[in-house]
């Protein structure tokens, strides 16, 4: 028992480990290649991601909407269904918080926050049902469903946000501001870090509970191993994929409630920095697993965080930055595969 317990965790550590790893000696042979330092520049990453409280307060901030996002996409990941779609819902959620944000009246004090949060989670959920639906009733592929919604969510909350929502204030491409009444709390003023971090971490919290306690939990991790199997032992493989996309809708749509308004206070045109696509990174990286998600979404908070400072103070081009991220992702990819085809030949 305490032998297969190691091995487990030894190789999760290893495979988030390892791609970590591969980016960093790829990002050395670049900057030695452009004739920089690799030790000079990864100390400085390293020292501007968490050389001080304020920098740390900055990485946690970056990592904030990743916790989100990369929850969201585990729990269709455990399921053997690759929704790509947590952006769209992430855009569609963050609108609705922010539209009753500014909307619905200050007088209701400390409730209207909840209540935004609420409507960002219904309106997640209902973003995510329809592609659920289409896959388990119709069987449509739920990759192209998904990153055909995001595309729509990209030009839906476009449109609003330059309509019906612009503010006559502050020109082009943004919201009025929400209430204060619906802002959340800062944690370590005067940085960027708000409570939405707590609720990233009660996210991941819950989804640990879910996903090893529950029976919908447990349905879906046998859904995602074998549809076959599960269906012989009475599952409904049907109900089990929407409920994932559902409850991947109603977590990418708290994400967008917490960016909105967390850090924003307001939706603008470029609200996501690709956080769902990024989330699906971690997602990868940490295995679907709470810790592993949980250092994999601080990795690329550091990385968001410390890349604008590198280039400002060294002539190392913020490309970089996103050379790490991209290889992490690849290998992430290469090194799942590697272990579900081993799984599979244990089986």
């Amino acid at each position: 028992m305490t032998s297969t317990l190691f091995k487990t965790w030894l190789e999760r550590g290893t495979g988030f480990a390892l791609p970590v790893v591969i980016a960093l000696a790829v990002s050395a042979v670049v900057l030695l290649a452009i004739g920089e330092s690799p030790l000079d520049t990864f100390s400085l990453i390293l020292s501007e991601s968490f050389g001080s409280a304020r920098r740390i307060a900055s990485t946690l901030s970056a990592a904030t909407p990743l916790l989100f996002t990369a929850v969201a996409t585990a729990i269709c990941f455990r399921a053997g269904v690759f929704n790509v779609g947590v952006e769209g819902a992430f855009l569609i959620g963050g609108l609705a918080a922010v539209v009753a944000g500014f909307s619905l009246p200050a007088s209701l004090g400390w409730a209207l926050t909840p209540i935004c949060l609420a409507i960002a989670a219904a309106f997640g959920a209902a973003w995510l049902w329809l592609p659920g639906w289409l896959l388990a009733r119709l069987e449509v592929d739920e990759v192209v469903s998904t990153l055909m919604l995001n595309f729509i969510a990209a030009a839906i909350t476009g449109y609003l946000v330059n309509g019906p929502f612009l503010s006559a204030q502050s020109g082009n491409n943004v919201t009025p501001p929400v209430h204060e009444a619906a802002e959340l709390s800062r944690l370590m003023p005067p940085a960027t870090l708000h409570s939405g971090f707590l609720i990233g971490l009660a996210i991941l919290f819950v989804y640990a509970i879910w996903a090893r306690r529950t029976p919908a939990g447990v349905e879906g991790a046998f859904v995602g191993l074998n549809r076959r199997f599960s269906r012989a032992v009475g599952i409904s493989v049907r109900h089990t994929i929407i409920l994932a996309m559902v409850l991947s809708g109603v977590v990418a749509g708290l994400g967008g409630a917490s960016h909105g308004l967390g850090q924003l206070y307001r939706y603008t045109d470029g609200f996501s920095a690709g956080y769902g696509f990024t989330g699906m990174a971690v997602a990868l990286l940490g295995r679907n697993h709470p810790v592993g998600m949980l250092l994999g979404a601080v990795l690329f908070g550091a990385l968001a965080s410390a890349g604008t400072t590198i280039q400002l103070f060294s002539d190392i081009p913020l490309d970089l930055v996103n050379i790490i991220q991209g290889i992490v992702m690849i290998f992430s990819v290469v090194e799942l595969g590697r272990i579900t085809i081993r799984r599979r030949a244990r089986a």
